[in-house]
């Protein structure tokens, strides 16, 4: 068997965690979240987290948990409107948040992965999001400087891996999963699927190998739907 698959969550993470810490976690909304390893960070009891994730879960679901039991003590997001714990601990000073806008997130994990400590974007310039940051203009437009981010350890949910750490999304769970791999020490991945070596097309990986240390098998990922919108029947 592979040295990169363990039995579960809590053997996939030993020895990885501790407190103020910064944790990158993927995902968009419940679409991809890397819940098992949420719960294990939970249940390690580790404390004064630095959060990366476009949004922090819903109360009581992914990184929802983490704040019940303030183990956060940071996020750096995107959209957190889903979660009352979030607003109810920042708007009472116990929360510390660096909003970013949505491809600027994006970007400062790509940009962390590949090795790039900062880079110029027009969003945000003029506005609280460019307060204390370098501004420069190119072409007569001007342009905010933006930080890269790299962290001590990525937790991502893929849809299928192989024993090599060889990894597929499906869908919208391709949404920062796939850089935020590149952008830690440490990328530990919970999966659907687990196949054969050389069952994945090498066209078909979204995410080799090389970045992924750690695996774990899910035996039954849950499907959440964060708001489940349908038409009326005829």
């Amino acid at each position: 068997m592979s040295k990169k698959i363990h039995p579960n969550a809590t053997a996939a993470l030993a020895g990885l965690l501790r407190d103020n810490m910064t944790i990158m976690s993927g995902g968009f909304g419940l679409c991809g979240i890397p819940e098992a390893l949420i719960a294990a960070i939970k249940e390690s009891g580790v404390k004064g987290l630095t959060v990366i994730s476009n949004n922090a879960g819903v109360d009581d679901i992914g990184l929802g948990t983490l704040l019940t039991t303030r183990q956060i003590k940071k996020m750096i997001s995107s959209y957190v409107g889903e979660n009352a714990t979030f607003a109810k601990q920042f708007l009472a000073g116990e929360l510390e948040i660096e909003f970013n806008p949505q491809g600027t997130l994006a970007e400062r994990i790509r940009a962390g992965g590949a090795g790039i400590p900062a880079f110029y974007t027009a969003t945000g310039y003029g506005t609280q999001v460019a307060e204390g940051k370098e501004t420069r203009e190119f072409n007569g437009r001007h342009y905010v400087m933006e930080t890269g981010l790299f962290a001590d350890l990525a937790i991502i949910h893929a849809h299928t891996a192989d024993p090599e750490g060889n990894l597929q999304y499906r869908m919208t769970a391709r949404n920062f999963n796939p850089m935020m791999a590149t952008a830690a020490k440490v990328t530990v991945a919970e999966v659907e699927n687990l196949v054969p070596q050389g069952a994945i097309d090498p066209d078909h990986i979204h995410t080799p190998g090389i970045f992924v240390q750690r695996l774990i098998k899910l035996d039954n990922p849950v499907k959440r739907i964060e708001q489940r919108t349908t038409r009326k029947r005829a």
